[in-house]
């Protein structure tokens, strides 16, 4: 695909997914997840797609340091309901990376509902952040917000984006808004992926 050159160069996210082992569809059960496949999902590249994949690989390293994250072992949860503004997106992408997934998710195998990914996403939680992501496992939580203060968008942005959006930008002004808008999402994922100040975190308890 003629995706941007910047695609490759967006840190992975690596994670054991033990269904897969179970049903067969990978012997070691290790998956590794590209900013790639973050946008098939969305169907497009934004700071929202970029903001949600790099809060859930910082909350991921966070929660488990060297040990590989398990897929299917994680909770996540949404300060947000799940229909006001970007927060289905958000949802979408940490469930493609965790597997927690709403009331539609797979339900389990036998009477133990062995593997269920199904009611391990919240919205509307009491958190006061975007995001948050908990260990099935032990509990231990943590919080994650994004601040683009430290990526801002390009001055030009400001007059160009109106012009896009209301369909009355011409052949150059459009390519021109794309490019500017893909520079902001490239300057998230290779400068900022680790930055502490575009992704925030903190240490957090879940009350349920």
């Amino acid at each position: 695909m003629d995706f941007p050159a910047f695609f490759a160069e967006t840190p992975t996210i690596t994670l054991r997914d033990p269904l897969a082992v179970f049903l067969g569809a990978s012997k070691s059960g290790v998956i590794t997840y590209t900013y790639a496949d973050a946008v098939k999902l969305a169907g497009h590249s934004c700071p929202t797609v970029a903001g949600a994949y790099l809060m859930v690989r910082r909350g991921l390293h966070h929660l488990y340091g060297e040990e590989m994250p398990e897929r299917g072992g994680i909770e996540v949860y949404l300060g947000a309901p799940r229909d006001q503004g970007t927060t289905g997106v958000i949802a979408a992408i940490a469930t493609l990376l965790t597997g927690a997934a709403a009331e539609t998710g797979f339900g389990g195998i036998g009477a133990s509902r062995r593997f269920s990914r199904r009611d391990l996403l919240h919205f509307s939680a009491p958190i006061d952040g975007l995001l948050a992501l908990r260990r099935r496992d032990n509990g231990r939580g943590v919080l994650l917000d994004l601040d683009m203060g430290p990526v801002p968008a390009a001055p030009e942005m400001g007059s160009l984006f109106p012009r896009v959006a209301a369909g009355q930008a011409d052949e150059d002004e459009a390519l021109r808004f794309a490019t500017l808008w893909q520079a902001r999402v490239a300057r998230m994922l290779t400068g900022h992926a680790d930055d502490p100040h575009l992704v925030r975190l903190s240490e957090w308890q879940a009350t349920n």
